[in-house]
C-alpha cells in the first residue's frame, strides 16, 4: 500500500508540473517552467501542500495587470486616432473586465490546469470568473518575466484583442450601468437598485456578489473583485436580458 501511494503521488506531481498542453494553447514555450507553474497556483493550494516549494500567483497577477493595461492602452491609442479619451477608456474597460478575461481563460482551457485546494475545486473554482480572470493576468506576468514585452503583446493580440472590433461595432464599451438604467427607466419607469448579497475571501482578495433589482425583484446577478465590478457585471447581464426580451 505504501509503495502504491508513493507511486500515485508521483504521478500526481508529474501531472501538476507538466503544462505542455497549455503552453501550446498559449502559443508560448516557457524557458523557465517554474513561472507557468506559479501563474497557475492559487493560494488555496499551498494551504494543503505546505511541503512543496511553491508560491501563489498573486504577485504575477499584479505584474500582469499593469502589463495588460499598457498593451491595451497603446493598441487602442494606435487603432483609433480620432476617438476621445473617454471612449478609449470605456473600450479598455470592456476588454479587461472580469467576465471578459475569464472567458478568455476558458477559451484557453486554463481552468483544468489550475492548482487549487480540494475545497476550492469542489466549490467550482476551476470555472469561477474572478479566479480565471486573475489567472489570465498572472500568465501574462509570467510571460513578461520569461520572454519580455513583445511576447506579451503578441499573446494579448492573439487572444483578448480579437474582441475589440465586436466591442466597438456594437458599442459594448458604453458604461453598462448607464445603459441598463436608461433601458429600465424606459421600460419600467423606475431606477434599478443594487444589493450586495455575498462577500467572499480575505480582505486582500475579496469577491463580491451583487443583485440588480427592479421594483424589488431580482433581474440579474453579478460578480467581481470589487463592488463596482460586481455591479457592472450585473448591469451588463441585465442589458443582455432586456435587449433579448
Amino acid at each position: 500500500m505504501v509503495y502504491l501511494e508513493q507511486y500515485m503521488n508521483k504521478l500526481k506531481r508529474r501531472k501538476e508540473m507538466n503544462n505542455e498542453e497549455l503552453e501550446k494553447k498559449l502559443g508560448i514555450s516557457f524557458s523557465d517552467k517554474s513561472l507557468i507553474i506559479k501563474a497557475l497556483t492559487h493560494r488555496s493550494y499551498l494551504n494543503e501542500n505546505r511541503d512543496k516549494d511553491l508560491q501563489n500567483n498573486e504577485r504575477l497577477e499584479f505584474l500582469g495587470d499593469a502589463v495588460l493595461e499598457l498593451i491595451i492602452s497603446f493598441k487602442l491609442f494606435e487603432k483609433y486616432p480620432d476617438k476621445p479619451e473617454g471612449e478609449l477608456t470605456g473600450i479598455r474597460s470592456a476588454l479587461v473586465r472580469t467576465e471578459s478575461l475569464a472567458q478568455q481563460s476558458r477559451d484557453l482551457e486554463v481552468g483544468k490546469h489550475l492548482l487549487m485546494s480540494r475545497g476550492e475545486e469542489d466549490s467550482g473554482g476551476r470555472d469561477k470568473d474572478y479566479l480565471l480572470a486573475n489567472t489570465y493576468e498572472a500568465i501574462l506576468g509570467a510571460i513578461y518575466l520569461d520572454s519580455g514585452y513583445e511576447s506579451c503583446r503578441t499573446f494579448v493580440e492573439n487572444t483578448l484583442l480579437k474582441k475589440v472590433d465586436e466591442i466597438v461595432d456594437n458599442e459594448l464599451f458604453i458604461d453598462p450601468k448607464t445603459k441598463v438604467q436608461e433601458l429600465i427607466q424606459a421600460k419600467y419607469k423606475v431606477t434599478p437598485t443594487y444589493q450586495i448579497v455575498k462577500e467572499e475571501g480575505p480582505d486582500h482578495e475579496k469577491y463580491f456578489t451583487v443583485v440588480l433589482k427592479v421594483n424589488k425583484k431580482k433581474l440579474s446577478e453579478g460578480y467581481g473583485a470589487s463592488k463596482q465590478k460586481a455591479e457592472e457585471d450585473a448591469a451588463q447581464k441585465a442589458v443582455k436580458l432586456l435587449e433579448e426580451s
